[in-house]
């Protein structure tokens, strides 16, 4: 007697899962393979820190696990920022951060609140635990307060802001960031997304630390991913109140900086005039290159204010935006086109060597000529 075989059958995904797309990273290559200039990934162009780089080839032996709690390299951010070490946690880079804040106070049922243009990720945090994701309207491509307060309801658990943000480079200055805070809730925890802080000019300071110091209900996220020149380590750091931290902590990923990670950002953060260097780079660098896309303008090619390492580029004349990307790559550079954001009629360009960007310049006046 022979048995009829069992049907197959495999798990399923709790059904918020389902509804997740993946994040997408900056493109390296074109659609034939060839490896192209990356101008995709808000990646330094100036590379990493000679201090930190050095520190890497001495980094603990990689057979011993690392420090699970980063002490070493959260006393260091503790004595740069004057903020308690124990105010502070460490994690791969601050994108498993924004995800704990979401996993932490948000849940099925809840609401996560952002502003449309934001970065990917914030959909996927809040899909992630279950949460809905709310989108409030932007002003011309930045944060509008007043849009994200009005969609604040008792379902509200979380709000992102990026600031400077991505992929729009828009900045809310420090009374309008102390507005937002003001109106929410004290159980609605403001998450403070600074992952291209250090490219702001100091006295620009948006006061997010100050209002994390200040209040139980923010938290401050950074990454070493930017002006550290540390994509490939993954390091990132948060801070809030003790409670905060103290929550975070317990489901973060155990030994989640490796021993190397946690070596070359300590040497980076220690290394203050590679980061200045590269802030004054970039300001210097993204002026000259937004010049040359403004004298664009009849041609409908419009740069949008950036206080980041990366410029937003509309195109809403003859020459468009997949046009643009698809001829900039034939000359040999990748740049980010988002449809997938709701952005199909702009570029993301991350500000590179001063002469690829002037390079890029020229290209885009020569194909918007050629369309008219």
């Amino acid at each position: 007697m022979s048995l009829a075989p069992a049907k197959n059958r495999a798990p399923t995904p709790k059904p918020w899962i389902e509804a997740i797309h993946a994040y997408v990273p900056g493109k390296s290559s074109g659609a034939d393979g060839r490896p192209l200039i990356k101008l995709s990934a808000n990646e330094n162009p100036l590379g990493t820190s000679p201090a930190a780089l050095a520190a890497r080839a001495a980094a603990v032996e990689p057979s011993l696990y690392p420090d699970p709690d980063s002490t070493a390299l959260r006393r260091a951010l503790g004595e740069l920022h004057d903020i308690d070490p124990a105010r502070i946690l460490c994690g791969t880079g601050s994108g498993e951060l924004l995800t704990l804040a979401a996993s932490a106070y948000a849940g099925p049922g809840d609401e996560v609140l952002y502003v449309r243009y934001g970065f990917s990720l914030y959909e996927i945090a809040a899909r992630r635990c279950g949460a809905t994701p709310v989108v409030a309207p932007d002003a011309d491509y930045g944060t509008d307060v007043d849009a994200l307060l009005s969609l604040v309801s008792e379902r509200t658990r979380v709000v992102f802001i990026a600031n400077p943000n991505n992929p729009t480079g828009s900045f809310l200055p420090r009374d309008e960031l102390a507005r937002l805070h003001a109106g929410l809730p004290s159980e609605v925890l403001l998450v403070v997304d600074q992952a291209y802080v250090e490219y702001v000019a100091p006295e620009d300071d948006d006061g997010a630390l100050a209002l994390a110091a200040a209040h139980g209900n923010v938290l401050v996220t950074r990454t070493f991913s930017k002006a550290y020149g540390l994509a490939g380590e993954r390091v990132g750091w948060a801070t809030g109140a003790t409670e905060l931290i103290e929550v975070l902590n317990r489901i973060r990923g155990p030994f989640n900086l490796s021993n190397s990670a946690q070596a070359v950002a300590l040497a980076a953060v220690r290394d203050v005039r590679f980061v200045e260097h590269s802030r004054l780079h970039n300001l210097q660098t993204r002026a000259r290159f937004v010049q040359a896309l403004e004298a664009l303008g009849n041609h409908g090619i419009r740069p949008l204010p950036s206080e980041a390492n990366f410029v937003l580029v509309t195109f809403e004349g003859a020459l468009t935006a997949e046009v643009a990307y698809n001829g900039l790559a034939e000359r040999g550079y990748i740049v980010r086109w988002l449809p997938g954001q709701g952005l199909p009629h702009a570029l993301r360009f991350t500000v590179g060597h001063t002469h690829d960007m002037d390079a890029i310049a020229a290209a885009l006046r020569q194909m918007a000529e050629a369309s008219k």
